[in-house]
């Protein structure tokens, strides 16, 4: 691309849903129904997994780590997501939108791998279950977990650096309802 006189981005603007004020309304009541329930079902997941001793299990103790992961995922978009619904000015500065694209990749990553940890949980008590308490020890499902979390959050890390490497000028308009890869390369005008 030749150089020229640029306007660095210092902030972007989500366009998110609609412009229609009445709609904006009716889809923050939405969403934020939408998103207490998730808060309030995960939470409460995670306090009866840890609260009743015949749910510690390696099962139940991944199912409260996926349940922790979607609050996380859920908080890292959805307040911003609800103020936008509410605001006329819908911008995000430079470093949140960082923040936001680094802990939904994150949350993302490490829920996708906790998945494929919990089908191996699963395959193994379904295919070995006599050695199956022996194999999958406390030990070795915290190890999983840490496993998981480690690398969703070096894989994030190493995704969202290389995206916010790219410049961003010109337009700053992203056509989502958060920061995620598609809208802000497409927004480069370094070449990718």
């Amino acid at each position: 691309m030749a150089k020229g006189n640029h306007t660095t981005v210092t902030e972007f603007v989500l366009m998110g849903f609609t412009d229609r004020p009445e709609m904006q309304l009716r889809l923050f009541v939405v969403f934020l129904v939408i998103y207490l329930i998730t808060l309030v079902g995960n939470f409460g997941m995670i306090l009866i997994i840890r609260a009743d001793s015949q749910l510690h299990t390696p099962m139940y103790y991944f199912l409260s780590h996926l349940a922790f992961i979607d609050l996380c995922y859920s908080s890292s978009i959805g307040p911003k997501m609800l103020q936008n619904l509410l605001v006329k000015k819908k911008t995000i500065s430079f470093s949140g939108c960082f923040a936001q694209r680094y802990f939904s990749s994150a949350f993302t990553t490490t829920e996708c791998f906790l998945l494929a940890t919990m089908a191996y949980d699963r395959y193994m008590a379904i295919c070995n279950p006599l050695i199956y308490t022996a194999i999958m020890t406390q030990q070795v499902c915290r190890e999983l977990v840490i496993g998981v979390y480690t690398y969703g959050f070096l894989n994030s890390v190493l995704q969202t650096a290389l995206t916010f490497q790219l410049s961003f000028c010109d337009s700053n308009v992203i056509h989502h309802f958060y920061c995620p890869d598609p809208p802000l390369l497409a927004l480069s005008c370094s070449d990718t």
